[in-house]
């Protein structure tokens, strides 16, 4: 019997569903999710190259690109105003900088204990991002043990979906990158609607 078929009707879709489910919210929709992230890369490439920028720049403007395509799937950001969402975490920087460095640090910390402790912690915090935006008054030690609590039992689901996306980053890569502007959009996606349906739990 197929997993989808499950007969609890408060069971996670299978990743398949969400990747599917995602594929479907960006068809015809392209456009500016890849605009979306080439600004980022650019962004990104520049500041990386600028001692300490990478930190205190792209660290939280990350979690302002996972934000922008929570806002792309509940249809709180369409259209033009989705390139220029994973900027909008810079109205509220201290916020998104604090949050941001207190994940990367936590999962340093963690990663010192060797390689797999490092990325059990990274999947604990990947709700984080979401958390943080959907709770504006909770502050943001809180956000990330509320994405641990969250993401108990799910910790493997999500890496199994980030798996699954694994022969299209390999795509993307031998492309000279190009297929990554595709390839982002469609596992940011994916994460939104994990979310999505993880918070119903």
């Amino acid at each position: 019997m197929e997993e989808s078929k499950s007969i609890n009707p408060n069971a996670m879709p299978t990743n398949s569903a969400i990747r599917h489910s995602a594929l479907e919210h960006l068809k015809g929709n392209w456009l500016y999710p890849v605009l979306c992230t080439l600004l980022f890369f650019a962004v990104e490439s520049i500041a990386g190259s600028i001692p300490f920028a990478g930190l205190f720049v792209v660290a939280p403007l990350g979690m302002g690109f996972a934000l922008a395509f929570l806002l792309f799937v509940r249809g709180e950001a369409e259209e033009e105003n989705l390139v220029t969402k994973p900027f909008s975490v810079f109205n509220h920087y201290g916020r998104w900088l604090g949050a941001s460095l207190l994940v990367l640090v936590f999962t340093f910390l963690w990663s010192l204990l060797f390689i797999i402790p490092g990325i059990v912690k990274a999947y604990s915090y990947a709700m984080t991002p979401y958390i943080v935006h959907d709770n504006p008054e909770m502050p943001v030690r809180e956000c990330i043990r509320q994405s641990q609590r969250m993401m108990k039992g799910y910790k493997m689901k999500l890496f199994l979906l980030d798996l699954s996306f694994i022969g299209w980053i390999l795509l993307g890569i031998i492309s000279f990158g190009i297929g990554l502007l595709w390839v982002l959009p469609y596992m940011e996606t994916a994460h939104a609607k994990f979310y999505e349906e993880l918070r119903t739990r």
